[in-house]
């Protein structure tokens, strides 16, 4: 190929000579490849192992080992009660009196009319006694000592009759003084003084709990029943009958300090909630549980043996999947789904897909991604308490 002498010119001038070398150099810069980015930085640890109690939770509420309805048994007006209410009130204690002035009149009046009867039963009794040997003396007829002892049965009848209107009299004096049937707590009265109560029903005044000790009823569903049954059998047989303890949480997630004991479980299912219905007793001596609260009860149904455990906050969760960030020995991330079961203080059981040994990451799950290298760093060491687990939430 041939160039002209002009064009060699141009090609030889400095300027452009200046201007080819910048841009063979900004070409070598293109050419140079970017450097790697540094592995990013986590926080991984091993799985635990270790023998983890299962415990089942029931919601339910609170209910007066005795609830008792003061109810008004005579009609009458109230006079006043003698409680304060909410408070704690004795077996025996005065709670309410009825005005008692009509049924002194009526008491009055049905010893009057016992009192008249009994005198003529007396008379008839002497007539009867007098007829009596003259009728075997032939002095009297047998029609005058029949008269005789007809009037003698009829006095000991209205005898009786007058005694049991005087008996009931009384009775009804005594219902105007209303007292708590039971040691319990008095709720607020629900009648004032000065109304008419008991007028054609039993008026409900109030109502005494007691509370000490107090009852917790929940329900189970018809598959957990059958599994606790079993595991309560089981367990009850490996410490040699003793009782499952159950403890009680507050509505305020504070744990009662008395631990309990199941009362008694419902004879059949409630078709309308398929559940049954279970009682538990639970000492309340400082009467701090009222009937009606809300709250917990969990109790231990199986232990599992050797466990594995990893931090909650290492367990990823997707739609109902669950999975976990593993870093390998080349320190590569791969994420894996795992079922998990129940919790127990902090960390998370994983029932499959996990071994011991495993390392899996526990911080900075959001900056990774499957496949990448990552620079692990131990966490902390995950302290793990009691045991107590959480309840499982079902197969996932």
């Amino acid at each position: 190929m041939r160039f002209s002498e002009r064009t060699l010119r141009v090609c030889t001038h400095p300027t452009t000579l200046v201007m080819l070398a910048a841009a063979v150099a900004l070409g070598g810069c293109t050419k140079k490849e970017a450097a790697p980015p540094s592995p990013v930085e986590v926080v991984v640890t091993e799985a635990v192992q270790k023998d983890v109690p299962i415990v089942m939770e029931m919601v339910g509420q609170t209910k007066g080992f005795q609830d008792v309805e003061i109810r008004a048994r005579v009609e009458g007006y109230l006079d006043r009660f003698f409680f304060t209410e909410g408070a704690f009130v004795r077996k025996g204690a005065r709670l309410y009196q009825i005005d008692p002035k009509p049924f002194e009149a009526a008491q009055a009046q049905a010893k009057a009319n016992l009192a008249t009867v009994q005198a003529r039963l007396d008379q008839a009794t002497i007539t009867v006694n007098r007829l009596t040997p003259l009728e075997a003396q032939k002095a009297v007829s047998r029609q005058e000592l029949d008269n005789a002892l007809a009037n003698q049965d009829a006095a000991r009848a209205q005898v009786d009759a007058a005694r049991a209107t005087l008996d009931k009299a009384q009775l009804d004096l005594g219902y105007t003084s209303i007292a708590s049937p039971i040691d319990g707590v008095v709720g607020t009265t629900l009648v004032k003084a000065g109304n008419l109560v008991g007028r054609g029903e039993s008026t409900l005044l109030t109502t005494v709990s007691q509370v000490d000790p107090i009852l917790f009823r929940a329900g189970i569903s018809e598959a957990e029943y059958l599994r606790i049954a079993r595991r309560a059998e089981e367990l009850r047989a490996a410490r040699g009958g003793e009782t499952t303890t159950v403890q009680l949480l507050r509505a305020d997630g504070t744990l009662h300090p008395q631990t309990g004991q199941v009362e008694a479980i419902e004879r059949a299912v409630d078709p309308t909630t398929g559940t049954l219905a279970v009682q538990f007793t639970f000492p309340n001596p400082d009467r701090l549980l009222r009937p009606g609260q809300n709250g917990r009860v969990r109790f231990e149904v199986e232990v599992r043996k050797g466990a594995l455990l990893v931090p909650q906050r290492a367990v990823q969760e997707l739609q109902n999947l669950y999975s976990l960030a593993f870093v390998g020995p080349d320190n590569k991330v791969a994420f894996h789904n795992v079922k998990v079961g129940p919790r127990v203080d902090g960390l998370w059981v994983i029932e499959e897909g996990l071994k011991p040994g495993d390392k899996v990451v526990v911080e900075g799950i959001q900056r990774i991604r499957d496949g990448v290298t990552v620079s692990p760093k131990a966490a902390a060491a995950t302290p793990v308490g009691s045991g107590t687990a959480e309840p499982a939430t079902g197969t996932r």
